[in-house]
C-alpha cells in the first residue's frame, strides 16, 4: 500500500501531469488541423481579384452619342441646298451636342474628339476648325473666371453679402431679400453663377442655417436652410439676367446674334435697359412667392444680424486686396458701361483688369493657370462656337431656319404668337442640357435665325432667347454652375428642386412676357 502510494504522484504534481497532457494532444491536434488548412488553401483555387472598372469613355453614352452622328449621316439624305460637307459638319456637330448632353467622356475631352474628327474627315481644315480660340467673346469669358477667382480669394464678395445680412437679417423673409440684392450687386462684375453661388452665398447661407439649428441632410433644414436655398437658387436667375456681364452665357449669345447679323449697339446699357424692369420684378417676388409656397418654420432670425457682426469683425478692416479688387472691378464695370463710347471693347476692358490684378499682386500667374474650369471653357466653348460659326458659313442653318420659318409665316400666325412659342420651345428644352453655355452653343443661333425669318423684330429676339438662357438656370439640379451648388449642399430634396423649379419657371415666364412686354413697347423695340 505504501508503495502504491509511494509510486503514485502526489494530486498536484498527477494535476500537471494531466495538464500537460491535454496541452500536447490540443497542440497535435492545432498543427493537424493547420496543416489540414493549409493544404485545403494550397488545393483551392486563389480568389480572383475584382476586376477594375474601365477608365475610358463610358460605353452607353459613347455609342448612343456616336451613333446619332452616324445615322444623321449615312441614313438620311442631305437636303437639296445642303453640301455633302456641310451635311457631315451637322452630323459631328449633332454628335458633339449628344456628347455634352450624355457626357461618355469629361466635356473637354469630348470637344477635343470632335474637333479632331472634323479636322480628319477633312470636313474642316486646321484653320477653320480653330478659327473660334481667337474670338474676343471666349476670351473675355476666361478673364471672367479670373475675376470670380479675385473676389473669391479676397473675400470682397463675402464682406458685401455679410453687409446686407447684417442689415437686413433680423427675419428670415429680410434676410431672403438681403442675399439677393447682394447678388444683384455682385452679378455685374462677378460673370461666373457658379463661383457666386459656391464661393460667396452658399458658406453664407450655410452658416446662418446651422447656427439657427437647420442642418443638412435631415428634416431641420426646413428650419431655415432650405426656404434660403431654395429662394437663392431661384431668384439668382434673375440677377443673371439682369446684367450682360453676370453670366458667361450671356456674352455668347451677343456673339452669335452679331454672326446672323444682329448688331446691338452699346450691348451693355442696352441689356440691361432692356432687363431690367422684368429682372427687377422678378427679384422681388422670388422671396415673397416661396415664403408662402415653399414656407421655413423660422420667421424670425434676430441672431443674424448679430452674426453677421461679428463675420465682419473678425474680418476686420477691408484688406489692401480687396480694395485693390473694389477698384478694379469698378472701373471695368464702367468701362463696360461706357466702353462702346470711349472704343474699349469689353474683352480689353477684362483685360486691363486682369494686367492690374497681376501687377498687384492679388492674383498670380499661377494661380490662373491651376483654375481649370477656366481653360477647360476655353477649349470646349471655342470648339462649339467654331463648329456653330462654320454650320452658318455653310448654310445649314439658314437652310433649316427658312423651312421652319417659312412654314410658321404661312401658318399665319403674327410673329407675336412665333415670338412666344419659339421662346418657350427654346426654354422647355433646357430639360436636356447640363449646361446653359452648352445650351446656347446648340440652340441659340438656330432658334434665333427661325424667329428673324418669322419676322419677330431682331433686337427683341436676339435678347429674350438671351434671357431665357439665364432663366431656364434652376428648373434642375444638374441645368446649371449654381444648381449642382446649392442642390449638393443638401437642404434640398430632388422632388424639391424639381418641383418648385417648374412651378417658379412658369411665373418668371409669365412675369417676363407680362412686363417685359409693356417695358419693351415703351423702349420702342417693337
Amino acid at each position: 500500500m505504501r508503495l502504491l502510494c509511494g509510486a503514485s504522484l502526489p494530486s498536484s504534481a498527477l494535476l500537471a501531469q494531466q495538464r500537460s497532457g491535454l496541452r500536447r494532444r490540443h497542440h497535435h491536434a492545432s498543427v493537424v488541423l493547420s496543416s489540414a488548412a493549409a493544404t485545403a488553401d494550397l488545393s483551392a483555387p486563389a480568389p480572383q481579384p475584382a476586376s477594375p472598372a474601365w477608365p475610358g469613355a463610358k460605353g452607353v453614352p459613347l455609342l448612343l452619342s456616336v451613333s446619332l452622328g452616324l445615322a444623321l449621316r449615312f441614313l438620311v439624305p442631305a437636303p437639296a441646298g445642303v453640301t455633302m460637307q456641310a451635311w457631315t459638319l451637322l452630323s459631328i456637330f449633332v454628335s458633339t451636342i449628344a456628347g455634352l448632353v450624355l457626357e461618355p467622356l469629361p466635356v473637354g475631352a469630348w470637344a477635343f474628339l470632335a474637333v479632331t474628327t472634323a479636322v480628319a474627315t477633312k470636313t474642316l481644315t486646321f484653320a477653320a476648325a480653330f478659327t473660334a480660340f481667337t474670338n474676343d467673346v471666349i476670351w473675355l469669358i476666361v478673364v471672367s473666371f479670373f475675376f470670380a477667382r479675385g473676389f473669391e480669394k479676397t473675400g470682397l464678395g463675402e464682406r458685401v453679402a455679410t453687409i446686407f445680412v447684417k442689415l437686413f437679417g433680423k427675419s428670415t423673409l429680410g434676410l431672403a431679400y438681403g442675399l439677393s440684392v447682394a447678388e444683384a450687386l455682385i452679378a455685374p462684375a462677378m460673370p461666373s453663377t457658379t463661383a457666386r453661388a459656391g464661393g460667396i452665398f452658399m458658406p453664407i447661407i450655410s452658416s446662418l442655417s446651422i447656427s439657427a439649428g437647420s442642418k443638412p441632410n435631415d428634416e431641420s433644414r426646413k428650419k431655415l436652410g432650405a426656404y434660403l436655398v431654395q429662394t437663392q437658387f431661384q431668384g439668382s436667375v434673375n440677377s443673371s439676367a439682369m446684367f450682360l456681364t453676370a453670366a458667361a452665357q450671356n456674352l455668347l449669345c451677343m456673339k452669335l446674334a452679331g454672326e446672323l447679323g444682329v448688331t446691338i449697339g452699346s450691348a451693355w446699357i442696352t441689356w440691361f435697359k432692356v432687363a431690367v424692369v422684368p429682372a427687377v420684378f422678378g427679384l422681388l417676388l422670388t422671396p415673397l412667392l416661396l415664403y408662402k409656397l415653399f414656407p421655413p418654420t423660422i420667421t424670425d432670425t434676430p441672431e443674424a444680424p448679430k452674426l453677421a457682426s461679428e463675420r465682419l469683425q473678425n474680418m476686420g478692416p477691408m484688406s489692401r486686396d480687396e480694395k485693390i479688387m473694389l477698384g478694379t472691378m469698378g472701373c471695368a464695370v464702367l468701362l463696360w458701361v461706357c466702353g462702346d463710347a470711349l472704343g474699349i471693347s469689353a474683352v480689353v476692358t477684362a483685360m486691363m483688369g486682369l494686367c492690374v490684378l497681376l501687377l498687384t499682386g492679388v492674383l498670380h500667374w499661377k494661380e490662373c493657370l491651376q483654375y481649370p474650369a477656366a481653360w477647360d471653357t476655353l477649349f470646349w466653348f471655342a470648339v462649339l462656337v467654331g463648329m456653330s460659326g462654320q454650320l452658318n458659313n455653310l448654310g445649314v442653318i439658314g437652310h433649316f431656319a427658312s423651312a421652319v420659318g417659312n412654314k410658321l409665316v404661312a401658318a399665319n400666325l403674327g410673329w407675336k404668337p412665333v415670338f412666344f412659342l419659339l421662346n418657350g420651345a427654346y426654354f422647355v428644352l433646357h430639360y436636356m442640357f447640363a449646361s446653359q453655355t452648352a445650351h446656347v452653343g446648340a440652340l441659340y443661333a438656330a432658334f434665333l435665325a427661325m424667329m428673324l425669318t418669322a419676322g419677330v423684330p431682331a433686337v427683341i429676339a436676339a435678347l429674350s432667347l438671351g434671357f431665357m438662357s439665364n432663366l431656364f438656370g434652376s428648373i434642375t439640379h444638374f441645368g446649371s454652375g449654381q444648381a449642382a451648388v446649392y442642390y449638393g449642399a443638401g437642404y434640398l430634396t430632388l422632388p424639391e428642386v424639381f418641383k418648385y423649379g417648374a412651378l417658379c419657371a412658369t411665373i418668371n415666364l409669365l412675369l417676363w412676357a407680362a412686363t417685359g412686354s409693356v417695358w419693351w413697347k415703351v423702349l420702342g423695340l417693337f
